[in-house]
């Protein structure tokens, strides 16, 4: 396990690292998840081994502090991570984020476009969500207050997230779950749609069959990103098909 201070506070961001050539490969997780348990198997991959792999764990999350004054927005949340890759010795990564992680690499691809050479999102967040207490995830958490989620609304999403999310979203700092649903599920300026679009890397993007075309898919092949369509698999697409997400990986990764 490695670690760096990633705010003026010396708050630390922890990743599990592998050994490998460059360029460096990045894994982030999604919003109550834990990269090493997400990422793991499919870093060792034959088709993904051999790089340098930071899985890493974002502040509030897993392995990492849980900073109470950090305020775990898209940016804040993408500066941190510019940080440990910067204490790392890490530039011109391949930058592979699943979900909430997947808007944060966006940002931090557009705020510090010399840490990152290339984007695989898989399943990222693209447009605002409409905040639903009976809905799971960002959704739900996002319905409440940080003081209605603090003083047990944080019970409901355990129930509707089920055992295997909660086994990683029990070790989520419960401010920090808070604060980062809330800012994922806003709009944001310039959108993250647009991001995806804009940005001069090669950019990836992973979705279950299972969900049907991507929405705005044509705006998005024009704009040159390589879409892919994962069988067999929810939401967490590395957890349910390893083989077909490393697959899908490795062929956005030499688009």
């Amino acid at each position: 396990m490695r670690q760096a201070p990633v705010t003026p506070e010396g708050d630390l961001m922890r990743w599990v690292e592998l050994p490998g050539r460059g360029p460096a490969r990045v894994y982030v997780h999604g919003l109550g998840a834990s990269s090493p348990a997400y990422f793991a198997e499919v870093a060792v991959h034959p088709l993904l081994a051999g790089h340098r792999s930071l899985l890493v764990d974002l502040l509030g999350h897993g392995l990492s502090d849980r900073p109470q004054g950090f305020d775990y927005s898209l940016q804040a949340h993408a500066d941190a991570l510019a940080a440990a890759l910067t204490w790392a010795n890490v530039s011109g990564a391949e930058v592979i984020a699943h979900s909430m992680g997947g808007s944060i690499a966006l940002v931090l691809a557009a705020r510090h476009p010399h840490l990152v050479s290339r984007l695989v999102l898989v399943d990222a967040n693209l447009d605002p969500l409409t905040p639903d207490p009976e809905a799971g995830g960002s959704r739900g958490i996002a319905a409440r207050s940080e003081a209605e989620f603090l003083a047990g609304g944080w019970e409901r999403v355990r129930d509707l997230a089920g055992a295997h999310w909660w086994a990683t979203m029990r070790l989520t700092d419960r401010v920090a779950l808070h604060r980062s649903a809330v800012h994922l599920v806003r709009d944001t300026e310039p959108s993250l749609r647009t991001l995806l679009t804009e940005l001069p890397v090669p950019r990836g993007f992973l979705r279950p069959a299972a969900d049907g075309p991507l929405p705005g898919a044509e705006a998005l092949v024009a704009a040159g990103v390589h879409l892919a369509s994962v069988p067999d698999c929810g939401h967490n697409i590395m957890l349910d098909n390893p083989e077909g997400f490393a697959r899908a990986t490795a062929a956005a990764l030499a688009h």
